[in-house]
Formats: C-alpha cells, sequence, structure tokens
C-alpha cells in the first residue's frame, strides 16, 4: 500500500488539476470499486453529478476531494490503486471514470481491486474536519498539528515493538513497511525493541527520523518499485534509489559496512544492520 509520500504527491497533483472543476458525469466500470461505499454504484454516482470539487486533503494513507456539498469521495488506494487524469495506459484495469467540466477524465484505475471509491459525510476530530472513515487515523508525522511529545508519551506506554507501533495508524499514521525500516535505520533502533523500554529522547529520534524520510521521499516522487504507484500524470518516483534500509538485506549497511538482514515480521519482513541496529536481548 502507497504511503504517506506517494500519497501527498498524488493529493498535490489532484489539488493543482481538479480544485474548482466540476463533475459533469460518471461511470463505474467496476462494483468492487464502488464496495465500501455502502448505497452502491447508482447512487455513488448520481450524487457526485455536478458537484464541484473544492479541494483535496489527505491523513497519513488516507485521501479524500472535499465536495461542493459538504461531503467528501475518500479514495482508498489499496495496493494498486492510481488517480490519473487524462487518458489511462490499460483501460482493462479502469474501474472508475469522472468527466469534469474542462474535458479532463478523472481516472481511477486498479489493477487488483483492493481499493476504490466512496462518499462520507465529513466530521471534526482534534479541531480538524475529516471525512468519517478516517476520524479514527491519528495525525501524521508532517501534520503542523502533529503533537509529537504526546506521541511519545504514548509509546512510552506500548509494551510492544516500537516498530509494530510505527505501523499502528491509530497511534501515529502515514508510516508503513518501507518509512518504518528507515526511521529506525537512521535512529539506530531495532524494530524489535519494546517501545517502553526506549527513553522519551530515543523515541522522540525516532519520530524525526520518520519525519525527515518521508519529507525526503516527497521530494523524489515518492518510492516506487513498479508501475503500480505513479503520480496522477503516470510517472513514477525514485526515491527507492535513496533507501538505506528497506530491500538491502544481503547488502553492507551504508554507515558502518556490516551485511544487512531481513527477518520476518507481522507478515512483513524488516530490514536492519545488525551492528547498527542490535536485537534486544531474549527476554
Amino acid at each position: 500500500m502507497p504511503e504517506l509520500p506517494e500519497v501527498e504527491v498524488v493529493r498535490r497533483g489532484l489539488a493543482a488539476h481538479v480544485t474548482g472543476k466540476t463533475i459533469t458525469g460518471v461511470r463505474v466500470h467496476h462494483p468492487r470499486a464502488v464496495r465500501r461505499h455502502e448505497a452502491g454504484p447508482a447512487d455513488l454516482t448520481a450524487r457526485l453529478l455536478d458537484m464541484t470539487i473544492t479541494g483535496t486533503g489527505r491523513r497519513g494513507k488516507y485521501l479524500w476531494l472535499t465536495l461542493s456539498d459538504g461531503s467528501a469521495v475518500v479514495v482508498h488506494l489499496g495496493m494498486s490503486g492510481q488517480m490519473l487524469l487524462g487518458a489511462v495506459p490499460n483501460e482493462n484495469h479502469l474501474r472508475i471514470a469522472a468527466l469534469l467540466d474542462d474535458g479532463t477524465t478523472l481516472s481511477f484505475v486498479d489493477q487488483r481491486t483492493f481499493g476504490g471509491w466512496m462518499l462520507a459525510d465529513m466530521v471534526t476530530v482534534d479541531g480538524s474536519d475529516v471525512p468519517g472513515p478516517v476520524a479514527h487515523i491519528a495525525r501524521d508525522p508532517l501534520d503542523p498539528e502533529f503533537d509529537r511529545n504526546g506521541v511519545v508519551a504514548g509509546l512510552r506506554r506500548k509494551q510492544s515493538e516500537i516498530k509494530r507501533q510505527l505501523l499502528d495508524q491509530t497511534v501515529v499514521s502515514g508510516i508503513g513497511n518501507i518509512y518504518a525500516d528507515e526511521a529506525l535505520w537512521r535512529a539506530k533502533v531495532n524494530g524489535a525493541r519494546l517501545a517502553s523500554g526506549l527513553s522519551k529522547a530515543k523515541l522522540a529520534e525516532v519520530l524525526e527520523a520518520a519525519t525527515a524520510v518521508m519529507t525526503d521521499a516527497l521530494g523524489q516522487g515518492g518510492t516506487s518499485f513498479d508501475s503500480l504507484y505513479v503520480n496522477v500524470n503516470g510517472e513514477s518516483g525514485y526515491f527507492d534509489r535513496s533507501l538505506d534500509a528497506y530491500g538491502r538485506d544481503g547488502e553492507p549497511c551504508r554507515r558502518c559496512g556490516a551485511i544487512m538482514r531481513r527477518e520476518k515480521f507481522m507478515n512483513r519482513s524488516s530490514c536492519y544492520c545488525p551492528r547498527c541496529q542490535p536485537r534486544p536481548r531474549a527476554r
């Protein structure tokens, strides 16, 4: 699933090209793409017709388009969802198409059909307006209102691995497996360490590292390992060339030269340096 930098790249592209545009037509090409909209495809298309897109929003990995009636289109990218403007490279994977009043088509393309659209009302959480389905998601490190000290205090009470907590979107959002490994490598912390066993200063360093690495990735258009993640113009990011931990098992650590390792973690994998990030002693 795309993480914060990749979703923010898409949001910025949408903000620049669709804000202020009115939807003049909608076609759902695959019902699975609107399965989260309980009222069904016909209701979604009818409610979107003649709506003006007033803005865009994002919290963590979650993206939405705000509409002139005060509701929002929540976009779940899943594993392979793409929001594209103009022609799509493979119409076999086209799931939803919305025609805008300037003649542009906004398409939702999803090869694996894990993602989709749904309409939702906005609610106010912690002083910010977000769609109802996103209300449980914590603020992310790039949010101007992100409370780093509050998150650190919460992490100090967690009797589980620090990487598990970084991946918990109700604790801190936007961080997935890639950027968790990168942040932990930068902070010289093994992901198997208990969050409660780390000092406040070290936890703050981990969060600062997550902020820095995601900012760096955002500047390079995100991380693309294949053609599934692209921006609204169909272009891939290139931060994969700058990764220090994720996917580098068997290669020398760029900091100390030790051979990087990979271990299974929560149905995923963790890549780390055994010298810079020693595993905790067995409890």
